[in-house]
């Protein structure tokens, strides 16, 4: 498995800290996703900032997952992401929002970044993760990845392996940050 870069992955990470806009904060955690998406095995990077036909949605970044063997060939072929670098936990509309759009293009699996974490308690069960678990019932996987946790990666198989561990306890216990 390949390395990943930890002085690129901090510099990313505060890049996107220092930045003085919400834009440039967007940007610098959609680098930093597509940075440690690309080097895993099997993963390309199809596309970024896409807004549909409507121009209602817009998509931050489109994976596409060839199903290498050592990669996320446990996951389906397209993965959409969305990125929020904000500096607060990200609250149960938003995720709400991307469940939603996962929806509407008919895709079962989402990967949202969310720099500080979501609402809520995993406990509990309550206001983000609520939403997380309640879209289990419609068929939809939300796996929540924090900057803290990607800041901790060294090794594509850590990533490879927390969204293996992050998919079988959402499975299992509804939530992934027991």
């Amino acid at each position: 498995m390949a390395q990943f870069s930890n002085r690129r992955i901090q510099t990313l990470l505060r890049q996107g800290l220092k930045a003085s806009t919400k834009t440039a904060k967007g940007q610098a955690l959609e680098e930093l996703v597509c940075y440690i998406f690309s080097k895993v095995p099997g993963i390309e990077i199809y596309k970024r900032n896409v807004m549909n036909v409507s121009a209602t949605e817009e998509i931050d970044v489109a994976l596409w997952n060839a199903k290498s063997p050592t990669g996320l060939y446990f996951l389906p072929n397209i993965l959409l992401v969305e990125c929020k670098n904000w500096s607060a936990p990200i609250g149960s509309q938003e995720v709400s929002t991307f469940i939603q759009r996962l929806q509407n293009r008919g895709r079962d699996y989402g990967i949202l970044i969310a720099a500080n974490g979501i609402s809520g308690s995993a406990q509990e069960i309550s206001r983000a993760h609520h939403e997380i678990m309640m879209s289990l019932s419609h068929g939809i996987h939300i796996l929540v990845l924090t900057g803290t946790e990607i800041g901790a990666l060294h090794k594509t198989k850590q990533l490879v392996d927390l969204l293996k561990g992050k998919l079988c306890e959402l499975a299992v216990a509804g939530t992934m940050f027991l």
